[in-house]
């Protein structure tokens, strides 16, 4: 039987709401809306102390970071930035909208309807590579606090694709998951002597 060495526990927010929420955002930088102050308070009150801070390098994520942490006993003052943990890039269609692209006909929506997954928008990324490169931002940084918390401020991406990988779900499965604005999902990392295993506490928990 594997010998249980430390539990890290990740906590993953996402960020808070877009000041135009029906716009494909992606990787590009947009601005959020009116920091919901209540929401906030509910969300910082869940997250523990001394904690690992890391958000992607995006000012969505960062701002709300920095604004929760505030919000935390010895929350970070900057939050760690890492890449792997950015939105999926959106290619031409960021700074869009689905209903704008149906309307004009654009040809690249069929096939990314017909695999939303497996097929990268156009001059942009599929769900399935950021699942990869998450994957490897996860097993990077639960090293650096094992057996402590990992607070992660990101993406509805980047938190549907750490859920795929605590339940092994397949990358289209995630994509059903729903993530809100300010939610928190708890995935506890477990360490052993044959290799992780995971508990999933929360996901999508909103105050």
């Amino acid at each position: 039987m594997s010998a249980i060495a430390a539990t890290t526990r990740w906590w993953w927010v996402r960020h808070a709401p877009l000041a135009q929420p029906h716009q494909i955002a992606g990787q590009a930088d947009v601005d959020l809306a009116p920091w919901p102050e209540a929401q906030a308070h509910l969300t910082a009150a869940r997250l523990p102390a001394r904690a690992l801070w890391l958000a992607s390098p995006l000012s969505r994520t960062r701002q709300t970071a920095e604004r929760l942490a505030a919000l935390v006993p010895d929350g970070a003052t900057a939050p760690e930035a890492d890449p792997r943990l950015m939105e999926q890039h959106f290619g031409a269609w960021q700074g869009h909208s689905y209903a704008g692209l149906e309307e004009a006909g654009d040809p690249h929506l069929p096939p990314f309807w017909a695999d939303p997954a497996g097929t990268a928008p156009p001059e942009g990324e599929s769900f399935v590579a950021l699942c990869h490169r998450v994957a490897e931002a996860v097993d990077d940084w639960s090293p650096r606090a094992e057996g402590g918390d990992i607070i992660c401020v990101s993406h509805a991406g980047p938190i549907r694709a750490a859920v795929a990988l605590a339940l092994d779900l397949t990358p289209a499965k995630a994509l059903a998951l729903d993530v809100a604005p300010l939610s928190l999902t708890r995935l506890d990392r477990i360490a052993t002597d044959a290799g992780p295993v995971w508990a999933v506490r929360w996901v999508n928990r909103t105050p």
